[in-house]
């Protein structure tokens, strides 16, 4: 009698810790995007390769598609951008920015995925690229926001940032897969 009592006990216990762990996984709010982020959630998991952001476009690190970033960023009064950034919301008077160049060697559609809120800009030709698609999740911060951009060319592209409240932020570019319809 002992034993069943004991395999029900651990079958209750196990019963309710399994039960506990699905509220947690529905309020993950970064399941909440409406495209697959899996490819970016992956790398958002993995260890970033370290660089500071320029002030710059001449002395900007080079960032490829598929890897994670830890930017460090500047005090946004100090960077000298290519263009300015088109007035969105006013930046605070404490804002961090940076600049990067991103290099890809195939042209098609990619998406920009930061884990803070900021704006995310791209100088392509002279001109600043406009966005195909963007999206966010407050809640979120692996990723927080990602911006999708076009690029029929293989670059090199100006990476803008600015606005961010924070002086550093995780950054990756992936390739967007196709879309289905």
């Amino acid at each position: 009698m002992k034993s069943i009592g004991s395999r029900a006990s651990s079958f209750l216990l196990a019963l309710s810790l399994g039960s506990a762990a699905l509220p947690a996984l529905a309020d993950d709010a970064c399941l909440d995007f409406k495209w697959d982020v899996s490819k970016e959630r992956a790398l958002f998991a993995s260890m970033p390769a370290s660089l500071n952001a320029a002030k710059d476009p001449v002395s900007a690190p080079v960032i490829v598609p598929n890897r994670l970033y830890a930017l460090r960023l500047a005090a946004q009064d100090q960077v000298a951008f290519p263009l300015p950034p088109p007035t969105k919301k006013m930046a605070a008077a404490s804002a961090y920015a940076g600049i990067v160049t991103l290099k890809i060697s195939t042209p098609g559609s990619y998406r920009v995925a930061v884990d803070l809120p900021l704006w995310i800009d791209m100088v392509s030709n002279g001109s600043l690229a406009q966005p195909t698609d963007f999206q966010g999740q407050h809640e979120c911060s692996a990723p927080h926001k990602i911006v999708v951009f076009e690029f029929n060319g293989a670059g090199p592209f100006v990476l803008q940032l600015s606005s961010a409240a924070k002086d550093n932020v995780l950054l990756t570019v992936t390739p967007a897969p196709p879309r289905t319809l």
